[in-house]
């Protein structure tokens, strides 16, 4: 690997060697009923969820309610993390917002300890290829960590632009949550060997045979915060190639509850808090703009996610 070196080459191989062995995991984020963080909650979810051996994880993240965050709450959850994780799996902390405030939790993720950052979309704006670049650059500019870049919403690279950002030398991949195959794979192809890929689409079990063909077959697992179980066998399947396993978890489990997902804007996090609870998980709501669902789709969601534990021989309850 000649682009980067030292210390950025080391997280890079390290998370392909990872990101090759399983789903990567996008924890939640545990508050009280009153709204407050609740780091004890997220110390022993947490346990759980790194117990599983996920590829690595990714704390404060979308999943995790990361702009529902403030700075303190961030650095406690992110330290929790590297603390839980104790080296056995790479650590990458969310960051995001324009690249002035993405710097001030990104020296707190360095402070904390974390691995790599994971730079979500900016916030509203619409923006040129060049100002995508720039937003990258001067991130790396202001911390040693290598950097993930994330397309979703506004964000939408083309492949001049992942040509660029492969150029700056601590921005080692890219997450894509688009789904746009031709585009991704135009990236890929214009990208150096030793970049990252790996598919972020709000379901990503969905795509994931689809991202493969284009050689992308690592994945985020949304479904692995609740129950990886069923992100296991999942995975397990496609490696596989028993399609007849995947296609069964699809049919079953997958597309059920994206057709629940899709119901309310939000449920991309509050289903997966939800189901959490479900299995006894301390995770406790969501928060504001956020909302739990209603009786009648958490009444859906139970279904769904007994028929998804029931087709791996799981059962519902689960502690941390």
């Amino acid at each position: 690997m000649e682009r980067i070196s030292g210390e950025t080459e080391g997280v890079a191989l390290r998370l392909r060697e990872s990101m090759a062995g399983g789903v990567l995991s996008f924890p939640l984020t545990s508050f009280r009923n009153d709204g407050s963080l609740d780091l004890e909650s997220y110390r022993t979810y947490l346990t759980a969820q790194v117990a599983t051996a996920p590829g690595a994880v990714f704390p404060a993240c979308g999943t995790g309610e990361f702009s529902a965050l403030d700075e303190d709450e961030y650095r406690a959850v992110v330290e929790a993390t590297v603390e839980v994780a104790d080296g056995r799996l790479p650590v990458v902390a969310g960051i995001g917002y324009g690249w002035a405030q993405a710097l001030r939790f990104a020296r707190i993720a360095e402070e904390a300890g974390a691995d790599a950052l994971l730079v979500l979309p900016h916030y509203l704006v619409a923006a040129p290829q060049d100002g995508l670049v720039e937003q990258l650059r001067r991130i790396a500019a202001g911390t040693r960590l290598p950097l993930i870049a994330y397309q979703r919403g506004q964000v939408v690279l083309t492949a001049e632009s992942v040509r660029r950002i492969a150029e700056i030398p601590t921005v080692i991949g890219l997450k894509d949550g688009h789904s746009d195959l031709d585009r991704l794979q135009r990236l890929t192809l214009a990208a150096p060997d030793d970049f990252l890929f790996f598919n972020g689409a709000a379901t990503a079990e969905i795509q994931a045979r689809a991202y493969a063909t284009v050689g992308v077959p690592a994945y985020s697992s949304a479904v692995h915060a609740f129950a990886p179980e069923i992100a296991d066998a999942c995975f397990t399947a496609l490696r596989d190639g028993d399609d007849a396993a995947v296609n069964k978890l699809l049919r079953d489990f997958y597309i059920p509850l994206v057709e629940l997902r899709d119901r309310v804007p939000g449920y991309a996090v509050s289903l997966v808090k939800a189901a959490a609870r479900l299995r006894g998980l301390p995770v406790g709501p969501v928060r504001a703009p956020l909302t739990d669902p209603c009786p009648a789709d958490l009444a859906d969601l139970e279904q769904i996610l007994d028929a998804g534990l029931n087709l791996v021989g799981a059962t519902r309850r689960r502690t941390a």
